[in-house]
């Protein structure tokens, strides 16, 4: 803690969005008019960016390109208050993404996680977790083989540090090998599905599927759109509704939630009300665009590590 703030240690992605509102159906071999906006995106980095935004304190860690979109990233982090230990790939781009949302606010991902994608052991290793209360991994570091061990590793460092450890599966299209999955977070805290994730992993997305998955994590945290966020572990079951919002863009919405709910469990928040701290940044993050929150002036209260140099 530091000066009753939680610290906590996120590892993902970090890189841009672009972001595509159609003006209707798209023509094929024409032009359809859109909205089209820049941002910064990354789940581990939207993550980390609202962590800060709902009270705690940040380090994220990942791997960027040399590349202009590299300090565009940096730059952002910094205003969001959050610190940074980035390596930096001398081959691949940064990661970006193309988020394409359509007028009932439905979205769809293409992503390229370049360099991001090529995060190793040795991104990880080394980072000092000494006064850090808990660790945070984007389920995109396990789902992708070029970047599994790296997850695998900063997970292992953070149980013998004895942190509490959190594991968003992001993408339940990237799920195709359940038992792996589970596997590799088999000891976490806490598990932070949204319903399709939930059923992807565990055949159904109710709180009996929930309970199915105590055998691998402590608890499970998932979110089910409209029906609202459910809290399962050993003892509580806890159920909070949705909170009702007008959705401009879906985009960091999980992520949002992510945050919200960890910033207040870290502080000794029950269940019930860890939840609902979570489903109001999520309902916070729908009603933005971009998937970061509103812009801030806030110095980083964790300073920002100095720049990294390229590695083969």
């Amino acid at each position: 803690m530091i000066g009753g703030r939680p610290l906590v240690v996120v590892v993902g992605d970090a890189g841009l969005d672009v972001l595509v509102r159609s003006s209707g159906p798209v023509a094929v071999d024409s032009d359809t008019r859109s909205d089209v906006r820049l941002t910064s995106g990354g789940a581990g980095a939207n993550t980390a960016a609202w962590l800060v935004a709902c009270g705690a304190e940040c380090l994220l860690v990942g791997r960027v390109g040399a590349d202009d979109a590299a300090l565009l990233v940096r730059a952002q982090l910094e205003r969001d208050g959050v610190g940074s230990r980035l390596a930096v790939d001398a081959k691949l781009a940064t990661c970006c993404v193309v988020v394409l949302v359509d007028e009932a606010g439905r979205r769809t991902m293409l992503p390229s996680r370049g360099a991001a994608g090529v995060l190793c052991t040795a991104d990880v290793s080394d980072v000092d977790l000494t006064d850090v209360d808990h660790l945070h991994l984007s389920g995109y570091v396990l789902l992708d083989p070029s970047s599994r061990q790296a997850g695998l590793a900063a997970l292992a460092a953070a149980r013998g540090a004895g942190l509490t450890t959190s594991v968003d599966p992001q993408a339940f299209a990237l799920l195709r090998e359940p038992a792996q999955f589970l596997a590799d977070v088999r000891g976490v805290d806490l598990l932070l599905p949204n319903a399709d994730e939930l059923a992807a992993l565990a055949g159904g997305a109710e709180v009996e599927a929930a309970r199915r998955l105590l055998d691998h994590v402590d608890a499970v945290a998932f979110t089910a759109g409209e029906r609202g966020a459910t809290w399962v572990d050993a003892t509580t079951t806890a159920v909070v509704p949705a909170l009702p919002s007008l959705v401009v863009d879906p985009t960091g919405a999980g992520d949002a939630f992510d945050a919200g709910l960890l910033a207040a469990w870290l502080t000794g928040a029950p269940a019930a009300a860890a939840l609902a701290a979570g489903v109001r940044a999520g309902a916070s993050a729908v009603a933005t665009i971009g998937a970061r929150p509103p812009a801030h002036d806030a110095p980083p209260a964790w300073a920002v590590m100095p720049r990294v140099p390229p590695v083969a």
